[in-house]
This record gives structure tokens, sequence and C-alpha cells, in this order.
């Protein structure tokens, strides 16, 4: 039986007897760490949504990083073998130029700090980017891009300091890319906080900005938000009370996730995005304060996480371990050590 999304305190992965395709009308599918690492697709992305399309899903591409437009994003996934439109994608600068364009007349300028993707984005709201305080702008926004420096981030803080609207796209602190992970928009927007003291308003991700951006461009009903992220994905569709699916293809470890608060823990779990296209076994509470999943049982004893059993599928195993875990962080406020259950499980 698939879960219905709620924002209360999730105690255990949910489960589903129908593949999620079938169970929910939309992905809302992160994308830097999920459909790719940079210029190549992470694997089984490719194949995987494919077939969701196949059957019947729609995909929408949700990103927090605003440093390029849904066109070049589009062009980039079906050059990966991911046919998309523009209209496929949502940015963060877009939800940032929404919450820009609440702030100030039309037609006025906006310092951009950042790349094309914010001007564009600015532009389809009737705001006209612009990079020097002296143009006299009427707000500042700020979003991830490489060619970001010092000059950019001194001009952002002088605005600022000036008592202009500052709108962050978001705040993540690192971005991957095919190297390995690299400083994100969250550094850059810390440096103009250290300068003025002043907190930026955010949009994207986790934020309700982005989640009522996502929803107004797609339409989605019965919308599943997958992600690779705790503390962006997984806590938007929190925020937005809708569910989620958590892949391991980008930066949480299931250690990690282990020791999730409330906002940070997934519906569903899956090595990659092949787990759109199954079922999805559920966790049964067990005598004795265990939970079992799949042949797996887990427990805390002695304040550790203790797994037995011969499951067929060690995702199954970590899903019985999160339970055990989520459970008792709940009761005890500190997380159990599960190194030892994560080890015995490949992890």
């Amino acid at each position: 039986m698939t879960e219905t999304a709620t924002t209360a305190r999730r105690t255990a992965p949910g489960g589903s007897d129908r593949p999620l395709t079938e169970a929910y009308d939309t992905a809302l599918l992160d994308l830097d760490g999920v459909v790719y690492a940079g210029p190549n697709a992470i694997e089984h992305a490719v194949a995987s949504l494919e077939t969701a399309r196949t059957a019947g899903m729609r995909l929408a591409y949700v990103t927090n990083n605003a440093s390029r437009p849904p066109r070049v994003v589009a062009a980039h996934l079906t050059e990966l073998g991911v046919p998309a439109e523009p209209a496929d994608v949502i940015n963060s600068a877009q939800a940032a130029a929404r919450v820009v364009a609440e702030k100030v007349p039309a037609g006025s300028k906006v310092l951009v700090v950042g790349g094309l993707g914010l001007e564009e984005a600015l532009a389809e709201r009737g705001l006209v980017a612009v990079r020097s305080l002296d143009e006299e702008p009427l707000a500042v926004v700020q979003g991830y891009d490489a060619s970001v420096g010092w000059l950019h981030l001194a001009e952002a803080s002088y605005a600022v300091q000036r008592g202009l609207p500052w709108v962050a796209s978001n705040t993540d602190l690192t971005v991957p890319t095919a190297r390995g992970i690299a400083p994100g928009n969250g550094t850059l927007v810390a440096a103009v906080r250290a300068a003025t003291g002043v907190e930026p308003e955010v949009a994207g991700k986790p934020l309700p900005p982005m989640h009522r951006e996502t929803v107004l461009r797609t339409g989605a009903k019965r919308p599943l938000v997958v992600g690779d992220r705790l503390d962006t994905d997984i806590e938007g569709a929190f925020n937005g009370g809708v569910d989620s699916l958590l892949v391991f293809t980008g930066v949480t470890t299931p250690a990690q996730l282990l020791s999730a608060p409330a906002e940070h823990r997934p519906t569903y779990l899956a090595e990659d995005l092949r787990g759109l296209l199954v079922a999805h076994a559920g966790v049964a509470a067990l005598d004795g304060g265990a939970f079992g999943c799949g042949g797996w049982t887990a427990a805390v004893e002695d304040g550790e996480l203790r797994l037995t059993g011969t499951g067929a599928d060690r995702w199954d195993g970590l899903r019985a371990l999160c339970a055990a875990a989520w459970t008792a962080l709940d009761a005890g406020g500190a997380p159990v050590d599960g190194r030892k259950a994560l080890a015995e499980l490949g992890f």
C-alpha cells in the first residue's frame, strides 16, 4: 500500500505494492547527483527514466542550480539520452525571480550575482538584469555560477549594505561535479552574509517558494520528489507535504540517513533511479522493539544497531535499520551506532 504523505514524524521508510511509476503521476527529479554528475549521466539513469516515461509518468527536472537556463539544461538532458523540453525544467532561478518580482515594480533593475540562468529568469518576470550598483538596481539576486568571483561578491555586499532586498536562489553548500564535490552557492552567500551581517531570503529547496514554483509549472496532482540530498530534496518534500524517494548516487550516505531528523526522512529509498520502476517493501514492527523488512530484522541493543536475517536485497536491510534507528533517535534524542550493521550489508 502506498503511504500518504504527511508532515507528521516518519519513523520508518514507506512501502508501495505498486511500482512508483504507477503510484505517482509526476516525478520531480533533482538533477545533480540524481540524473547526472557534471557532463555525464549517472549509471542506470537514462534507461530508468525512459522506462518511467513509457509507463506514463511525467518527468520534471527540479534543480537548485541556478547557473543554466532551462533550455540549456533541457538540451544537456537530451544529449544524454533523456528527451526534455525547456518547460520540463524548473530551477531555483525561476523561484528566486518570482520572489523578486513580488518585491519590486515591473521593469525594475535587479543586480545579478550569478549566471545566465538568473538573467533569463528575471527577464521572464519583466525585470532587467544589471551587474553594477551604479545602474541603480532595486534588489539583489544571487545564484551559483562558476564565474562568480570576489568582485561580484563585493558588488552584492555594497548593495545589501544599502538596504536592497537580497534574494538567494539557494544555500546549498556543495555541488557535485564530475571531479567530486565542489563549493556551492551557499558558500558564496556566506561570504556576502559575513561581510554585511544580513540574511537573504532564500527561494530554492527546501523552502516553500521552490515548491510553489514547481507546482505552478507542472500542475502535478500526485508528485514524487526524487533526490540525493536530505537537506534540500527530502526536506523540501517534507515542507511541501509530498512523498519522496532518496537515491544514493549523490551526496547522502546510508550512515547519514540513519541519523536523519524527522524532516530529512524519505518515504522511499533506492540505490538509484531504478527505484522508480519497482514496488517497495514495507517495514513491519516486530516483537521486542525490532523491525523487519524483506527477510532482515533490525533492533537496537546496548546502544548499537543489530541486524539479523538473510534477505535477498540489502536495501531492505537498510530500510529495517532506518526504522530501528529513527525510532531510537526519537525516543532517546541521540543517534545509535550503526557502523557494524551497515558493514554487514556492504555499505
